[in-house]
This record gives structure tokens, sequence and C-alpha cells, in this order.
């Protein structure tokens, strides 16, 4: 197939007749017909415009080369990054949850341990969401919203109970939640600082992603 069928079979293709073309490509009808009939071949300008027209490459009208789709470079094309977000949130809230009931069961230290395992676990399937997944902003700013809460309640919880028990002069222990041993109004303004750092990184992280997504409209 040369290059005057494949003009005539994109023409029959798209159903339009020569007329049709030839108002398209701004020339007359026998530049058309010869076009197709082999007589004449389209400047370099009408080619283009054939191409833009019909949805094919110049190579393809000229050559008959069809355009090679391009490899994925990386396996982000076959996954979504917010499924290992959505399951990295399902094991960081569980760590929070099995901290606080051993803890409640047995009050050992042991509960931290096994809560920051598994909120490890959980951060490391995000990571890997990060590596492998499409959809990375999404993934990120979704991670962020939700696991501001079960990752900061066991770190504020230990610095807490430290701070509070070298302050009151009394042992202390980690635990996942803080405790109330030494001053209610510290404690009070612990549970107040807490949920007043997770609305502010949310906020912050919405407002952000307001204005990614203004910015691409």
């Amino acid at each position: 197939m040369n290059l005057a069928d494949r003009i005539q079979a994109l023409r029959k293709a798209k159903g339009i007749s020569q007329e049709e073309l030839a108002e398209q490509a701004g020339v007359s009808r026998q530049a058309v017909s010869k076009w197709e009939s082999g007589q004449s071949t389209p400047e370099l300008e009408k080619l283009i415009l054939l191409s833009d027209y019909f949805g094919v490459t110049t190579d393809y009208l000229l050559k008959g080369t069809e355009p090679v789709p391009a490899a994925p470079e990386h396996p982000e094309h076959w996954t979504d990054a917010r499924i290992f977000t959505v399951v990295a949130t399902a094991c960081n809230f569980a760590g929070l949850v099995v901290a606080i009931c051993i803890w409640v069961a047995w009050q050992t230290v042991a509960s931290v341990a096994v809560g920051f395992v598994l909120m490890a676990i959980g951060c490391a399937v995000f990571a890997v969401g990060q590596y492998v997944g499409a959809q990375k902003q999404d993934a990120k700013e979704l991670f962020a919203l939700l696991n501001v809460w079960p990752l900061t309640l066991m770190p504020i919880s230990c610095v807490f109970n430290m701070i509070d028990g070298v302050l009151g002069g009394f042992s202390w222990q980690l635990m996942p939640i803080p405790e109330l041993s030494n001053s209610l109004l510290s404690y009070c303004l612990c549970w107040l600082a807490y949920p007043a750092l997770c609305i502010g990184t949310d906020v912050v992280v919405l407002d952000n992603r307001k204005e990614r997504r203004t910015s691409k409209k």
C-alpha cells in the first residue's frame, strides 16, 4: 500500500467524500483525486494537516509505519499506590489498637513494642506503594490525612509520660496512651495537643491538595 492508497483508505474509513476531504485540506476535489490516484503527492504542509485530521502520524502516511506503543518504564503502570495506602493505614490503626489492648490487659512495655512493629510494617507497605504504584501524590496525601492520628499518639504518649514522670519525681513507663499520674492540667493539655496536631496536619494537607488540583485546571 502506497501513499495514495493510504489516503484513500483513511478517507473511506472516516466515511467522507473527496469533496469533504478537499474542504478539510483546503484544496480542490481534483487535487484529492490526484492524491488518491498517485498522479501527485500532497505538500508537506498538507501531509501534516492530513495526519492531524485522520489521527495518524506522517510516518504512517508516507511509509505505512505504525507507531510503536511506548513500553512501561516502571511497574507503576499496573497498580495503584492508594491500595498500598489503605493496607498501610489498616496496619497502623491495628498497631495502635493492639498496643492499647495489650497495655490494658497486662500493663507491659511490650505493648508499645508490638504497636511500633505493626506501624513499621504499615509504613513499609506505604513506601512500597510509593515505589511501584501510580497516583503517588494522591496516595501520599491520603496517607498523611489518615495516618497522622495513629502514628503520633504513641510517640506523644511516651514523651509525655517520661516528662511528666521526671517532673513529678516518680517512676514512669512507656505506654501507648497518656497516663494520668502527676498533673491533671498537663494530662488535659496532652490530650488537647494531640488532636490539635492531627487536625492541623489534615488542614495543611487538604489545602495543599486543593491548590494542586486548582493548578492543574
